[in-house]
């Protein structure tokens, strides 16, 4: 009779998975562990056995949605071959949408964990985020010495693009009066950074 190894087991990955979906669907707030561990199939005793707290859940499965995130490395091929600040910009914010767009659940679970559970989460999300906002930061330097963007700190700039991703929704809302398109959000923002 063949053993399955435990490591991280069938019922660990069962509540990762089911919690990834509740949280990113209603929030930190909005569910219980007796929620995870129903849609789990698992008995809530056993969501504490591997996790001591609901927020530990909550980081480990933020945390395990943010090592899925990939630079593509002809996007920052292309932000480097840039013929001035703009074009670098609007290529810096590109790569930044590939990026985070196709990880819809990832950007519910980052905007929860900044609205409702603040500074505790801001290592991680500076841990993963980090290299994405360090390695544009230094793409987008030489175009704010040179006075081609507005932003002298080229980390604030990444930071911001960042933002409109993960929040357009919302900041397309409250700057043009509607819609979801993180483009045209990002079309919105460009004048206040481009020279």
């Amino acid at each position: 009779m063949a053993s399955h190894p435990t490591g991280k087991g069938d019922a660990e990955e069962r509540i990762l998975t089911a919690a990834a979906d509740l949280f990113a669907r209603f929030g930190y707030s909005g569910v219980s562990t007796r929620d995870v561990a129903a849609a789990a199939g698992v008995n809530e005793v056993t969501i504490y056995r591997h996790y001591s707290r609901k927020r530990d859940l909550f980081h480990a499965v933020l945390e395990s949605q943010l090592k899925n995130l990939h630079l593509r490395g002809d996007l920052l091929t292309g932000i480097a071959a840039a013929t001035d600040g703009p074009e670098a910009l609007e290529r810096c914010f590109k790569l930044i949408s590939t990026t985070l767009l196709p990880h819809s659940r990832l950007l519910r679970l980052v905007q929860f964990s900044v609205l409702e559970l603040g500074d505790d989460f801001e290592p991680l999300l500076r841990k993963h985020l980090g290299e994405l906002v360090e390695v544009l930061a230094r793409y987008l330097e030489p175009w704010v010495r040179k006075g081609e963007l507005h932003e002298a700190d080229p980390r604030a700039l990444i930071l911001a693009l960042v933002a409109i991703i993960v929040f357009h929704r919302s900041l397309y809302r409250v700057t043009a009066g509607g819609g979801t398109d993180p483009d045209a959000t990002f079309k919105a923002y460009f004048n206040l950074y481009a020279v």
